[in-house]
């Protein structure tokens, strides 16, 4: 069966790739991608047992909060799209926070997010379930290129060309540079904190095993299906130029980013889910910065935009 990455975009004045990851950088991603996969495969046994307590429920669920909003509503709806404007003060927070979640620094984030909307399941598309064609075994295939394959290639998105706004912002330099920093809180910190509460090492390490872990490998896993499952199975309520789908299942783990078709629909809207009892925790967080003042020129959808987005079939 053909692919159907074709009818290339226009490319722009900038190359698309720029260099490739170091050895230790390519280690450091593929570290980040099995380490806590394992523990989600160890997770059932041992809390079966005795390895899993109130504070290390009440520890992962808060760092789970924390930095998965910070990809949803920092990296990808505020840094990636603008669909808000805000200060110095809460842009630095949340892209610390999404930095947290360990998928990788924030200018790269933006920038392979932002290739993904330009040349969205066409060549180019970094992680494309459909770029194998669409048959079984392509689309096997392609579902685990989508889902986690693309982060094994070592060819960098260029920065200069899709995040140029990021790379003159000090600040988020600084945030993209001390990733490896922020890595070591993200999963130290809970074991700080389990340890002092518990007053054990016992209870440091389960809290870094669940809060650290295991919430990593959980994100990672719900942030990759959107890339995968919300670009194969679903329903598609919006005309978008490619195969973007929402899938309601996945709605409450991922803060809303799942109403994947409205996204790509009408990729600066600050609310995904916007049909009634569409779960959208992302744009429930930015309407309160709203109302708090943090927020200005925030790109609600309107019943007009909406409509003319809509599939007439």
């Amino acid at each position: 069966m053909p692919s159907i990455l074709q009818n290339r975009p226009p490319s722009a004045a900038a190359p698309m790739l720029e260099g490739r990851r170091s050895a230790v950088e390519h280690a450091l991603v593929l570290a980040f991608m099995v380490l806590p996969l394992l523990a989600l495969v160890v997770a059932i046994p041992l809390a079966w047992g005795a390895g899993l307590g109130w504070t290390d429920l009440g520890l992962a669920l808060g760092c789970y909060l924390l930095t998965g909003l910070g990809v949803t509503v920092g990296f990808h709806r505020y840094l990636t799209h603008g669909a808000f404007k805000t200060g110095r003060g809460l842009r630095i927070a949340l892209a610390v926070a999404g930095s947290l979640a360990l998928q990788g620094g924030v200018i790269a984030w933006v920038a392979d997010h932002r290739r993904h909307h330009a040349f969205a399941d066409k060549e180019g598309d970094p992680h494309s379930p459909w770029r194998y064609g669409t048959g079984p075994r392509a689309l096997a295939r392609g579902f685990w290129h989508s889902h986690m394959g693309w982060l094994m290639n070592r060819d960098r998105t260029n920065a200069r060309r899709f995040a140029p706004d990021l790379l003159a912002d000090r600040d988020l330099v600084r945030i993209d540079n001390g990733f490896l920093w922020l890595t070591l809180a993200s999963l130290g910190l809970p074991a700080v904190i389990g340890g002092l509460v518990s007053w054990s090492i016992w209870g440091a390490f389960t809290a870094f095993f669940w809060a650290g872990l295991v919430r990593v490998a959980l994100l990672h896993h719900v942030t990759w299906s959107i890339n995968s499952i919300c670009h194969i199975w679903g329903n598609r309520p919006f005309v978008a130029r490619d195969r973007s789908t929402n899938v309601w299942w996945l709605a409450a783990l991922s803060f809303g980013e799942s109403w994947h078709n409205l996204h790509h629909a009408d990729p600066t809207c600050a609310r995904h889910g916007v049909e009634r009892g569409q779960l959208d925790v992302s744009a429930m967080v930015i309407r309160t910065f709203e109302k708090l003042g943090l927020a200005r020129s925030v790109r609600w959808p309107t019943p007009r935009r909406l409509q003319r987005l809509t599939r007439a079939d």
